[in-house]
């Protein structure tokens, strides 16, 4: 007997997905993005929608479940730390003192991702915020050759840098949660 979950998935087109192409959010139908701005934000898109299709329908003790021993993360930890990152991300952007870190200390996004209801709304909402005011700062800046804040990091490199953040993380996320529950698919 084992404690590790069945592995399953809603899809029943493409059955190594996490939901039929009809039913998923991240597929337009249509053409892809023109132009490279709107390519990147559409990836970012993406990569951000699939984080949270990770987390659906799961309560506050599935969330924070550390379900990949000895590592302290958890989906609600990865919530969290994006959010730190994000703000993270707008620090470099301006040359303003920086922000505060939301959680604390060097891994507080994961150490105080706990099995919570008033933990998970807030990480949701500081994600929701902290996402919106770095998009938006970030749209002040149209080229994206620019160079920004202190280090003159480009407009673009910050851009792909954030892509890379959530693709890494969705990757940890599928693990997470097919542990959790043994929901599996991309």
């Amino acid at each position: 007997m084992s404690d590790q979950p069945a592995r399953w998935t809603q899809a029943t087109v493409y059955p190594d997905m996490w939901a039929d192409p009809d039913d998923d959010p991240r597929e337009s139908g249509g053409p892809g993005p023109e132009g490279e701005r709107a390519t990147l934000d559409d990836f970012l898109t993406g990569y951000r929608t699939t984080l949270l299709m990770k987390c659906e329908g799961l309560d506050a003790e599935q969330l924070a479940r550390r379900s990949v021993p000895p590592s302290t993360m958890s989906l609600l930890g990865l919530l969290r730390h994006l959010a730190e990152v994000e703000r993270a991300w707008r620090n470099w952007i301006g040359d303003a003192d920086p922000l505060p870190k939301l959680y604390g200390a060097r891994d507080a996004d994961f150490h105080g991702a706990v099995a919570e209801r008033a933990v998970v709304d807030a990480a949701y909402a500081d994600l929701e915020r902290e996402q919106a005011a770095t998009d938006a700062a970030l749209a002040g800046h149209g080229d994206l050759g620019e160079r920004v804040g202190e280090d003159g990091i480009a407009v673009r490199e910050l851009m792909v840098h954030r892509i890379d953040e959530y693709a890494r993380h969705c990757g940890h996320a599928d693990l997470l949660r097919e542990c959790v529950d043994g929901r599996v698919g991309q």
